[in-house]
């Protein structure tokens, strides 16, 4: 099928709702997308954050067959097997007392999960979100997400338990956090916001405020998480351990996984029947889960995107002096931003003409979330890409 008949049945028979490229890929192999046509594209996207072990690598394809042919799903009205070894294999790289899991589908459903753990487990009626922040696509998600262009047209069914508070702002936090707030949700580095850090002592006293007051301290790792920004979870960059983290993304390896990680004894708040999905915590998706983790640590991943993206980082500060195109470098291990203001979308459909794939997000940043798998030379040649348009 050329992509004249897929663009056709896209239009025909889908939902209008995506802001699609033109483009349409037949196959992949490690960092690499293959299109229709087979030319060969870098993809620094990576299904934003999620394929960290590129395309086609050979531990999940086999943990997929095998799973496969064994069993895909079965009703969590039973034990599952695999789901308690992935489970394992998490908790083995979280930082205490995190230690206890609930699998779902998606990082909107494990955000879900843990806005309703969070009340369910205060008694209490407000949470604080910030501004500039992605949390999820369903309606309590949207309802903490800080940016009003995704709840526009939905405002009937937002929530108004929400409190919002710049980010960064440790002024505001103080006067936010209080004895009726069940929850402070946030995100160690706001990816859908542009790539901005979270710095240092917004997160300490986000954890102090949250312990005096009684309120639940929620990280949303669904994009920093498991090795991208060069250790397992962004929070370990910034001292504290939260209550409850919340994953995705990268958790499956490009199969559709989600988790809400807590301690014990606030997972205990939910009692059977408080929460639940059919299909979280299907066997095919907790074993690819585990092999995705178990991979990370035989390579050495976390450590890679480090090393990796500290250096990548700095390559592209040396190309950003002297230019007026490059605002900042951000970012950490292998999630870098460059702000470039309106040349953002100039630059991403230059990199696509020359084979490389980047997007834009906050729509003045461009985002390079690779596989953490990504080949220097790959790195090199986007450099190049890069250089070309600066000077031009």
């Amino acid at each position: 099928m050329d992509i004249e008949k897929v663009r056709d049945l896209d239009h025909q028979f889908l939902f209008q709702n995506y802001g699609r490229q033109d483009l349409c890929f037949d196959h992949g192999e490690k960092e690499f997308l293959y299109d229709l046509d087979g030319r060969r594209y870098i993809d620094l996207v990576a299904g934003i954050a999620v394929n960290v072990l590129g395309y086609s690598h050979p531990a999940i394809v086999s943990t997929v067959c095998e799973q496969a042919r064994r069993i895909m799903h079965v009703s969590n009205l039973y034990l599952v097997r695999e789901q308690a070894e992935a489970a394992e294999a998490l908790a083995s790289v979280c930082p205490g007392p995190l230690g206890v899991s609930m699998f779902c589908n998606s990082g909107a459903e494990a955000n879900e999960a843990a806005l309703k753990l969070a009340v369910k487990a205060t008694g209490r009626a407000r949470i604080v979100s910030t501004r500039n922040s992605f949390h999820g696509r369903t309606m309590i998600p949207l309802s903490a997400t800080g940016q009003p262009k995704y709840q526009s047209g939905f405002e009937p069914l937002v929530s108004k338990a929400f409190d919002f508070i710049d980010f960064n702002s440790v002024e505001q936090l103080k006067s936010a956090i209080t004895r009726d707030t069940a929850a402070f949700i946030c995100e160690p580095i706001q990816g859908e916001g542009g790539i901005i850090a979270a710095k240092e002592e917004f997160f300490r006293t986000a954890r102090d405020l949250c312990d005096e007051r009684g309120s639940l301290f929620i990280v949303d790792e669904v994009q920093t998480g498991i090795g991208r920004t060069g250790k397992w979870f962004g929070f370990q960059h910034l001292g504290v351990v939260p209550d409850i983290v919340t994953l995705a993304k990268a958790l499956g390896g490009g199969f559709p996984i989600g988790a809400c990680l807590t301690s014990r004894d606030i997972a205990a708040t939910f009692k059977p029947g408080a929460h639940g999905t059919t299909f979280g915590g299907n066997p095919l998706a907790c074993a690819v889960a585990r092999t995705v983790i178990e991979t990370i640590k035989a390579e050495g991943l976390v450590e890679r995107s480090a090393a990796l993206g500290e250096r990548w980082s700095q390559q592209l500060r040396t190309l950003a002096v002297g230019s007026d195109v490059i605002k900042e470098v951000r970012g950490k291990g292998l999630m870098i931003g460059l702000e470039m203001g309106e040349d953002a979308k100039r630059f991403q459909e230059r990199a696509l003409g020359e084979g490389v794939l980047v997007n834009v997000t906050g729509g003045r940043t461009v985002r390079m979330v690779p596989p953490l798998i990504v080949s220097d030379t790959s790195i090199s040649r986007t450099n190049d890409v890069l250089k070309d348009f600066l000077d031009r």
